[in-house]
């Protein structure tokens, strides 16, 4: 775990859960496994307070607790996960992704479940069908059977999954109370549950559910805790007590992978092309597991009855586009038999490690120029070349090409390796090769990637705390517009709580927003750069 891991990680706590979980969970990823006592005394912190911050961690599976290292009667200790923590980032993309692939009730059931960290199905449908219901026109409603539909098709899909048993997971999921140091536990497991460790991963429970979404209505907070004491008490009678349901991430990070490659292919091909690896990837997509170098084996037969309707290309044309996927330098698909006309495979390691590579070109031809990338991309071809070398083969004069790799090596994304002919290491007589290392300059990217997107961060908050006036001013306004709206006011009476801004007020309001929204939007490109790296640097640890 490096610094900037840490210091985004910090970040994004204070962000979604305040400054007192801020200080605990990042206390944790600095200090590793503590207990109850020393975290409190470490970071001067109330006992009362550590517990809720502890709670709010191990509720959203950042934090998990186990036995001491002195052995089972010794205090509970809490290990906080970076990568947990690293995965709120994604959240927006999460949720885009449900609500592209199950409509609107997908990405609210998703998003709930963010929200919350787990969930029982009856509370998720239930709290979805009203939101739903709140938002649709005077005098309808959504059903509970539609979104109990949507929520069998995320479970299906593997987007949904069961929490795991407590006694495999290490963390209390269903508990409601902090764990104590007197709390005993099984051993904290870091490995993410599976289909393989438990059974009824995906398996849906009977859960009886009849009724419509209630709309609603403007009332204190008082009485919308009530209700929300009333939904949660109305839970235990549905059939699904104490089994509750989280994301399942690593799918997700399978579909985005997928959607990289078919991407990808589209783009150095052609759309049919794209098409065939897309049927490709959804035949295997619940049968391939995220560790897998390949998905599973698949006959032209079976990929040609798999086809969408709308594709009506004949046999003998599918065995052509076939024949050029697997002979593209890229790899995307093998083949692996004969069988069937040919049992072909999608390399998912090899897809990354190209993926990986374009991505280095790039951001070497975005920071150095077009003549830095092309001798980037010449060292990664070549392997190894003298300075000479890469003179002639770029194409570059001496001058130039000296310079560009002094600057790439300062930069660390070229190395330079000696080898001497004589063991006294005289330079005369020494060789002196450039090279590229793929992987350690993709973690290096890495790092300057979870940099930017702290920097982005950062930025968005001290934009947001210059103009927080402004921006509550704003805020009290619209909920008097809408309050006035509700109750049938006059346009007068709108106009005049409008005009309360003034011009220069909304100028600076609008520029505000449009400077927070090109911020958002590139931290969600910088995520898109994250996974990609992250993916191929975890595919070459399971080779």
């Amino acid at each position: 775990m490096t610094a900037q891991e840490v210091r985004l990680c910090g970040l994004l706590l204070q962000e979604h859960f305040g400054e007192v979980v801020e200080r605990i969970g990042t206390h944790l990823l600095r200090g590793g496994a503590q207990n109850l006592r020393t975290i409190a005394n470490e970071t001067n912190t109330p006992l009362d307070l550590v517990k809720k911050s502890l709670c709010v961690l191990v509720q959203h599976g950042a934090c998990d607790f186990g036995s001491g290292r002195r052995g089972p009667g010794s205090p509970v200790e809490y290990r906080a996960s970076c990568e947990r923590v690293l995965r709120v980032l994604r959240y927006p993309r999460y949720i885009y992704t449900a609500k592209t692939l199950y409509g609107d009730t997908g990405e609210l059931i998703v998003e709930e479940v963010l929200q919350r960290g787990h969930m029982t199905m009856s509370n998720t449908v239930k709290t979805v069908a009203d939101r739903l219901t709140h938002n649709m026109e005077e005098g309808r409603s959504m059903e509970y059977s539609e979104v109990v539909s949507a929520f069998s098709k995320l479970v299906e899909t593997h987007f949904l999954q069961r929490c795991p048993p407590v006694a495999e997971m290490g963390t209390a999921a269903t508990s409601t109370t902090p764990a104590t140091p007197s709390t005993p536990a099984a051993p904290a497991s870091t490995a993410p549950p599976t289909a393989e460790s438990n059974p009824d991963c995906y398996k849906l429970p009977h859960v009886t559910l009849i009724g419509r979404g209630k709309r609603r209505r403007s009332s204190d907070d008082s009485e919308e805790q009530r209700g929300g004491k009333k939904a949660k008490m109305d839970s235990e009678s549905c059939g699904d007590e104490g089994i509750y349901w989280l994301v399942n991430f690593e799918r997700f990070h399978q579909h985005f992978r997928d959607q990289a490659i078919i991407s990808a292919v589209a783009s150095k091909l052609d759309q049919t092309s794209s098409e065939i690896v897309r049927t490709m990837l959804r035949m295997s997509e619940v049968t391939t597991t995220q560790t897998a170098a390949y998905t599973q084996p698949l006959s032209a037969n079976e990929i040609f009855r798999s086809l969408p309707p709308n594709y009506s290309i004949s046999r003998p044309i599918l065995d052509q586009y076939l024949s050029l996927l697997v002979d593209d330098p890229m790899e995307f698909v093998g083949k692996s038999g004969d069988s069937g006309g040919g049992m072909y495979v999608v390399n998912l390691q090899r897809a990354l490690a190209n993926l990986a590579r374009a991505t280095l070109e790039s951001v070497v031809q975005e920071r150095f120029g077009s003549r830095s990338a092309r001798i980037f991309r010449l060292l990664l071809r070549k392997r190894h070349l003298e300075q000479k070398q890469v003179e002639d083969f770029a194409m570059i004069p001496a001058k130039e090409a000296k310079d560009m790799l002094y600057t790439l090596l300062s930069e660390n994304l070229v190395q330079l390796q000696e080898i001497p002919k004589t063991p006294d290491h005289a330079p005369s007589r020494t060789f002196y090769l450039y090279t590229v290392n793929q992987l350690p300059t993709a973690r290096l990217l890495l790092q300057h990637c979870y940099k930017t997107v702290a920097n982005l961060i950062e930025r968005r908050l001290f934009e947001t705390k210059e103009n927080k006036r402004l921006l509550e001013k704003s805020q009290r306004i619209e909920a008097i517009l809408a309050s006035l709206q509700a109750s049938g006011a006059e346009p007068e009476q709108l106009t005049e709580v409008e005009e309360m801004i003034t011009a220069p007020e909304r100028q600076q309001l609008e520029a505000l927003r449009h400077h927070i929204n090109k911020l958002d939007s590139t931290e969600n490109q910088v995520d898109e750069t994250v996974f990609l790296l992250e993916s191929y640097i975890f595919s070459t640890k399971t080779k």
